[in-house]
């Protein structure tokens, strides 16, 4: 499957499996930038690990200290490889600009249910697009 037409947020290439949530995420509050887990017990991706994955939430909330957070994550090389946002976030979008990770919004109208945990994927952000490995 291949999602066009996305808003470019940040450039570059990041591939990996899809890691979805519906669930906003506080990269401060709630993700251990040491470990690139999320802690909070209550959040559907409690536990998971972000390195390396395709993020792909609706935004990110809390304070715009979470793009130190965001950049706390790559400097300890557990940042996922790229991130897709419902609608992009000024703490998502200065984050992933510190720390070099693409970063796209998907097209309106798409709602992320029609991405699937743990499918290969991968974000090309300067060509706009998303293309998913459905196996």
């Amino acid at each position: 499957m291949i999602i066009s037409n996305c808003r470019r947020i940040v450039g570059g290439t990041g591939e990996g499996k899809t890691l979805v949530t519906m669930q906003p995420i506080n990269f401060l509050a709630m993700v251990n930038a040491k470990t690139g887990t999320i802690t909070d017990p209550l959040h559907e991706l409690h536990d998971k690990s972000l390195k390396g994955s395709v993020l792909i939430l609706p935004y990110a909330i809390g304070s715009s200290v979470g793009a130190y957070a965001i950049y706390s994550l790559k400097e300890y090389g557990n940042a996922p490889s790229a991130v897709v946002c419902s609608k992009v976030d000024i703490t998502t979008a200065s984050g992933c600009a510190l720390a070099e990770i693409p970063v796209v919004d998907l097209p309106d109208g798409t709602p992320i249910s029609i991405l699937k945990q743990g499918l290969k994927a991968r974000v090309e952000a300067d060509a706009r697009r998303i293309v998913v490995e459905f196996s």
